[in-house]
């Protein structure tokens, strides 16, 4: 006679290696439906020398459903182990949740890596409605649409309580001592945030003699793109070089949000426009400070995400129309000098809980 499983849903991880934004993700989302439904999760870490057929047969076995937030780590580390899980899982039966964050913005290579689990997937969970016509319009797997199913997103990292201190936020401090309009982008930088069309912006607010410095709360995300050499290479093109600073990794929340105290207003001019995937954003609005961003493509981008609509319009995230030149966004961030810092209250729990809600809705 089979026993019931124990677990509602077996979450597939990496364990301690996954110091990436989705890997964040997915232990938080994890947790949050544990807090909801206490017992209903269990876990299968998958790395390049865990997870054995035998071991991820006996897990698969164990759960209702299997959730697979991809990429499970740094995808040309780990990409057969997650696929021969979620194999497994439909061999046995059990329904695989599919959580897919990108597609038109992913490198050509890793979308026929990610093709597999969208083809093993029960239901595609997304964030937002650009991103699934994104899929849809796929010559070749646009079919696999109509398993998608939105949630809202929430936000990976907190507000902490206090802030830490840093070097780099000193210079920031001593920068805007002497006058300088310090100008933020937060998050890992790659293509598909057009990190280079901040500089032309900032070229323009030197010219009118605002003396902007441009700050990226990130690092450049390796891979086969020459993003970082492009970046700089356009940086000394306007002649702003100097007038542009990058982080790099960022260790805790505090000195992240002790990094926002000592910027004046973020800003992402984004090709496609803001969505509702934008985790980013979400973490820059609890700093108070404006936040200057490209309308979306889609009128119905935020239907499914009340929280996020409530941002835009109390003004927390203020659109710029799409098609707008660089002098716009360069003026919607000298106008933003003129604002107030609103530190609004910002329920974490709640948007979390509503994600999970989401999640939770497609488990068996």
């Amino acid at each position: 006679m089979t026993s019931e499983p124990a677990y509602r849903a077996l979450f597939l991880g990496a364990g301690p290696q996954m110091q990436c934004g989705v890997g964040h993700f997915t232990r938080l989302l994890q947790e949050t439906i544990e807090r909801l439904d206490p017992g209903s999760c269990g876990s299968l870490t998958l790395t390049r020398s865990e997870g054995t057929a035998a071991e991820i047969w006996r897990a698969i076995g164990s759960a209702r459903s299997v959730v697979c937030n991809f990429p499970i780590v740094a995808w040309k580390r780990v990409i057969f182990r997650p696929l021969l899980a979620l194999a497994i899982a439909r061999l046995r039966r059990r329904r695989v949740v599919l959580i897919q964050h990108e597609w038109g913005g992913l490198h050509w290579l890793r979308r026929i890596t990610y093709i597999p689990a969208l083809l093993l997937a029960n239901t595609i969970l997304m964030f937002s409605p650009l991103v699934r016509r994104e899929l849809a319009d796929d010559p070749l797997v646009g079919w696999t649409s109509r398993k998608c199913v939105l949630a809202p997103l929430p936000p990976n990292i907190e507000a902490p309580a206090g802030i830490a201190d840093s070097r780099l936020r000193q210079r920031l401090a001593a920068a805007r001592e002497q006058g300088r309009l310090v100008i933020g982008h937060f998050g890992s930088i790659y293509p598909g945030k057009q990190p280079n069309a901040l500089l032309q912006i900032g070229a323009i607010l030197k010219e009118r003699g605002l003396n902007p410095l441009i700050v990226y709360v990130g690092s450049f995300i390796r891979g086969v793109d020459t993003v970082e050499d492009d970046f700089y290479a356009r940086a000394a093109e306007l002649g702003i070089i100097d007038d542009v600073m990058v982080s790099g990794y960022v260790a805790s929340d505090h000195e992240v949000f002790g990094l926002f105290s000592e910027i004046d207003a973020f800003c992402y001019p984004l090709d496609e426009g803001l969505t509702a995937r934008r985790s980013s954003i979400l973490t820059c609005v609890q700093s108070g400070r404006p936040l200057i961003v490209t309308g979306p493509a889609l009128a119905d981008e935020f239907d499914h995400h009340p929280r996020f609509k409530e941002l835009i319009d109390r003004g927390a995230i203020v659109l710029v129309a799409r098609g707008s030149g660089d002098d716009v966004y360069a003026d919607r961030i000298a106008a933003a000098l003129k604002w107030p810092s609103v530190q609004a209250p910002f329920d974490f729990d709640g948007w979390w809980q509503d994600a999970a809600q989401a999640v939770r809705a497609q488990m068996p």
